[in-house]
């Protein structure tokens, strides 16, 4: 039997997943992001969670290099914002509202949740490299809804 690779990512497609925008500054100070829905809890204690990049993305050397990095969870109003970080170019950053978090990492505004992280460790991921990041500070907006990701479209929570 033949695996068909084709299959297995429609298959992976079926999965929802919440959608974040993984933000860095360079040695410049000059923020980087782009958007992923490759994002996991790892662990509670310590607090660990974990991001993919693909080999050949441009950015992947930055955030192997930072010293902090941010995961921005993207509430559901926010699709333009996955769009525009989805793109290569410094353009991203045009128009986007952003602060300085208490680790350095740019912070988008209106996210649902923000994890501010130091690296804490890095695995083959195949044509992927895992980033594992231990927490250093979160925050949470309490009344928003997630901008979700499932079968290669934008989707939203139903009411229910």
């Amino acid at each position: 039997m033949n695996f068909d690779p084709h299959v297995f990512r429609n298959c992976l497609s079926r999965f929802a997943t919440g959608i974040t925008v993984v933000t860095c500054v360079d040695k410049e100070g000059v923020p980087h992001g782009m958007t992923v829905n490759s994002f996991n809890s790892v662990s509670l204690d310590p607090p660990l969670i974990l991001f993919s990049l693909a080999r050949d993305a441009r950015s992947i050397g930055l955030f192997e290099n930072a010293d902090s990095y941010a995961v921005n969870v993207l509430a559901q109003d926010q699709m333009e914002v996955s769009q525009k970080f989805s793109i290569a170019g410094e353009e991203k950053w045009r128009d986007t509202q952003w602060s300085t978090g208490e680790h350095g990492a740019p912070i988008l505004a209106g996210t649902m949740a923000t994890f501010e992280c130091r690296p804490y460790s890095t695995a083959d991921g195949g044509d992927h490299i895992i980033f594992i990041g231990r927490v250093e500070q979160c925050t949470q907006i309490e009344d928003a809804n997630p901008l979700l990701y499932f079968s290669g479209q934008y989707a939203k929570l139903a009411a229910g």
